[in-house]
């Protein structure tokens, strides 16, 4: 996601600058390509957060640990990255006069959605794992600074991305460089979750809009509408690669068999929808992976 908003808004004609840790999930080949600056740094790290402050007009907060299963057994390296991180990025943006703050959440904050139930941007939040209870942290902060300082922080949160340069932990390039190999395609339990999934292109283009058409204190939802079971996307990813079949294993601790986001008022109000399908977007992506799946080792 980070490297696709970098490369949306370079596009624009925008000066970027990535600020990044390069945890094992990083790859500064993500970039190639792309106009942009670099900072290797954390975003605990307020001196070096603060440095990179100068000069800036517009912040868009994606760092984060994100891989659930790694939170069941990590949760304070998340707190620390997610909720602190957040925080440090919010106070320093905020004595820089940075003029527009976007903090980047997730769908998971609300929790499991009942079958026909989707969340508005005002929706209790009950979540279901340490991941989202961190993302969860970090929107209370966003909160707390817009109360206290008045600062002109928009929220944002997204279902499901998917596309060219995600790391394989995430579950459709897993699947996708599992079928290259051949197969089996693994999935966790009888595969029955159900994730609404959002091409990255698309989610970029969803954040431009909200810069260009800022609202303080907004909180944007954007979705794909494209909801199927697990066992589903792998099974057509399945086919799509002629792989042997599909493997269910384990379930995963605390699994949330639905997320849901109500964006109806985001593409009234910014005029934004997905363009991508998503058969369209399992395509570009599967052939990125087809080139590129070297760089974990089939």
């Amino acid at each position: 996601m980070g490297s696709q908003m970098a490369r949306s808004l370079s596009e624009t004609g925008r000066d970027v600058v990535v600020f990044d840790k390069l945890t094992y999930a990083g790859d500064r080949a993500n970039l190639e390509g792309v106009k942009h600056d670099f900072v290797e740094a954390c975003v605990c790290d307020g001196s070096a957060v603060r440095a990179a402050m100068d000069g800036v007009d517009v912040v868009i907060h994606m760092a984060a640990e994100s891989h659930v299963e790694n939170s069941l057994h990590e949760p304070d390296q998340f707190l620390q990255t997610n909720v602190v991180g957040a925080r440090v990025m919010l106070s320093e943006a905020c004595a820089a006069g940075v003029e527009q703050f976007v903090h980047v959440s997730t769908d998971e904050v609300f929790g499991q959605a009942l079958p026909d139930e989707y969340f508005g941007p005002n929706a209790p939040m009950k979540p279901g794992n340490a991941y989202a209870a961190s993302k969860v942290g970090a929107e209370a902060l966003v909160h707390a600074w817009r109360h206290t300082y008045d600062y002109p922080v928009t929220m944002v949160r997204c279902t499901n991305n998917f596309g060219p340069r995600q790391h394989p932990e995430k579950a459709i390039p897993c699947w996708i460089l599992a079928g290259l190999g051949g197969g089996p395609i693994p999935v966790h339990g009888e595969g029955v979750a159900v994730r609404d999934w959002l091409y990255v292109e698309d989610f970029a283009r969803g954040v431009i809009a909200a810069l260009d058409g800022w609202q303080d204190g907004a909180t944007w939802h954007f979705a794909g509408r494209n909801h199927r079971q697990n066992k589903q996307m792998a099974d057509n990813i399945c086919q799509l690669l002629g792989a042997s079949g599909l493997q269910f294993g384990p379930e995963r601790t605390g699994q949330d068999y639905r997320y849901a986001l109500d964006d109806e008022y985001t593409r009234s109000a910014l005029g934004w929808r997905p363009q991508v399908s998503v058969e369209d977007a399992l395509h570009s992506t599967i052939d990125w992976y087809r080139t590129h799946g070297q760089r974990w080792g089939r």
